[in-house]
Parts: C-alpha cells; sequence; structure tokens
C-alpha cells in the first residue's frame, strides 16, 4: 500500500523541519544568528491515466488526470538574513551593522570569511579581531598610547592619542555584500563563506551604495522570534502525528484484507 510509503515521507520531512526549528531555538541568544527554514518539495507522481488522453469511444478526451503523488522531499534549507534587533553594550569595539552586509575577517585557512558578530576585541599586537581571535580585515592596529577609540558610521577606526588635538585615523572597515546572500554556506562560529551560489564579494564603505551603516557601542542580536519559533513547532509536531496516524489507518486496512483471505 502506497500511503504507508507516502506518509512515512511526511514523518520524516517533519522530523527535519523540527531539527531546524530547534537550532533556531538553541541559538535564540547568538549574536547575529540568522533563523533557518526548512522548505520542502512534493515527490513524483505516479500516473495512473493522463490528462488528455482519448476516451473509450475515441471521439472525446480526458479532462482530468489520475495522478497519485508519492510523497514530499526536503528542498533546502534557508537562511532568513533579515536584521536583527540592536543590543546596546557599551563596549568599544563591540560594532554592529544597520543594514546590507557583512565584515570581513581572515579565517583558520588564511581565507576570507564573513560575519555580522561586531563582538570584536584586540589581541596581543593591538589587532581588532574576533572572539576566536581571527583578524578583522583590513587590519587595523590599535596603538597602546590611544585612550579613546571611535569607530564612526561610515567604519573609521580613530583613535585619540597624548598630546594630540585631532584624533588620528587608524584604519578603515569595509563591508562585503552579496548578490544571493542566502547562497552564502554557514559554517558555525557566527562564520559564512563565499559560494558560487552567492557570487562574488562586493567590497565597499558602510553607509554608500545601499550597504547598512555601522554602530559603536551596539551589537546584533538574533532574528529568532520565540513565539513564531514554538507555533511552528506545534505545527511540525501536529503534522508527524497526523502522518503517523495515516501509516496506523493504512496498516489496520492492510489487516482487514488479510484477515478476510484467510
Amino acid at each position: 500500500m502506497r500511503a504507508l510509503a507516502i506518509a512515512a515521507t511526511g514523518m520524516a520531512a517533519q522530523q527535519l523541519n523540527v531539527e531546524v526549528i530547534s537550532h533556531n531555538v538553541a541559538n535564540i541568544n547568538t549574536t547575529a544568528f540568522k533563523r533557518s527554514r526548512a522548505e520542502f518539495a512534493d515527490l513524483l507522481y505516479q500516473v495512473e491515466r493522463e490528462a488528455g488522453t482519448p476516451t473509450a469511444s475515441g471521439t472525446e478526451i480526458v479532462p482530468e488526470g489520475l495522478r497519485v503523488g508519492l510523497g514530499v522531499r526536503p528542498a533546502a534549507i534557508r537562511n532568513l538574513h533579515i536584521q536583527g534587533a540592536l543590543t546596546q553594550t557599551g563596549n568599544t569595539l563591540d560594532v554592529a551593522l544597520m543594514g546590507k552586509g557583512f565584515f570581513r575577517i581572515i579565517g583558520p585557512e588564511n581565507e576570507t570569511l564573513y560575519t555580522r558578530a561586531g563582538a570584536f576585541n584586540k589581541n596581543a599586537t593591538g589587532q581588532i579581531v574576533t572572539t576566536d581571535g581571527y583578524v578583522v580585515q583590513p587590519a587595523i592596529t590599535i596603538p597602546q598610547e590611544v585612550t579613546t577609540l571611535t569607530i564612526n558610521e561610515s567604519g573609521q577606526v580613530l583613535g585619540q592619542v597624548p598630546g594630540q588635538t585631532e584624533p588620528q585615523l587608524l584604519g578603515q572597515l569595509s563591508i562585503a555584500t552579496f548578490v544571493n546572500e542566502v547562497g552564502l554556506s554557514p559554517l558555525g562560529g557566527n562564520l559564512y563563506r563565499e559560494t558560487p551560489a552567492s557570487g562574488p564579494a562586493t567590497v565597499g564603505i558602510a553607509g554608500t551604495d545601499g550597504l547598512g551603516t555601522i554602530k559603536q557601542g551596539y551589537l546584533e542580536s538574533s532574528n529568532v522570534d520565540a513565539v513564531k519559533e514554538i507555533t511552528e513547532l506545534i505545527s511540525a509536531q501536529r503534522a508527524y502525528e497526523m502522518n503517523s496516524k495515516v501509516i496506523q489507518a493504512a496498516d489496520e486496512m492492510m489487516g482487514t484484507i488479510a484477515k478476510g483471505l484467510r
């Protein structure tokens, strides 16, 4: 009976759905985390009779066909790059992006990676780095004698040095954007990698050409909505239960047939 296999694909799909939701909920307090959504597509159809075939008399055609769907399959898990709320931290090296864009860093294998988590710090040589110690690009070194550090909306890093009346320009943070943000490959650790689906990075200055602006002393929060996730979890649970009921009903129907053949 096809219903058993069809309902089994439905249960597998809802299991994946629950796994995606649980990942979202687990990262509800992760800086700049972007929630994901499972996308599904129907499977192939088994054709019993094709629409448009001639009738028995041959003078007319069948207006509707007879196709039996064979279930559902996962099509994609989409990262939703929607702006998260900003949380004020007061930390000088905490920066948040308002709008489009990603910060660039040099990853563990000396490749350029991308992140929106702007919880930056200084390493032993004064370079601006991520919480995992990866150097932010372009590399900016903050001299030890700097007393006040300012990062403006365009990403200029300015330091006040004793004995000078004007702040000294220490470097310029740049922002990268992509034609297709959902095509980026999430690596964990708030990092993304460029892929052929995302297209190459376009690098520019914050606040120009539609790029987002930088807010010092703030961090972007996760865009996970707890109420929405719980609602979708309940919906997925109910759908899983319905598919299990279909399997139970199909099994009972087969049992009825088996009893009738004895």
